[in-house]
């Protein structure tokens, strides 16, 4: 099982899709939100995924094909 952590930050018509419940579905990844700012114009999430890395790097693939910009995360991004 691999863990990654990554930053969402989802365009203006994503913010009411639910992507991170399709990801879960769609794929064999377990997400666990680690911070979040959702708002009517902008959003974004810190994410980590757990799973096999190639069914995380299928669901990081498909969530960039929705236009949502991913970043990497190191480090505990709840202790700073």
């Amino acid at each position: 099982m691999a863990k990654r952590r990554m930053k969402f930050t989802f365009p203006p018509e994503l913010i009411t899709r639910p992507v991170i419940y399709e990801i879960a579905q769609r794929f064999q990844v377990v997400t666990n939100i680690r911070r979040a700012d959702v708002a009517e114009e902008r959003g974004w999430v810190v994410l980590e995924l757990d799973g096999a890395a190639e069914d995380i790097e299928r669901a990081v693939e498909w969530v960039m094909t929705l236009n949502v910009r991913v970043d990497p995360i190191e480090g505990d991004v709840v202790e700073g």
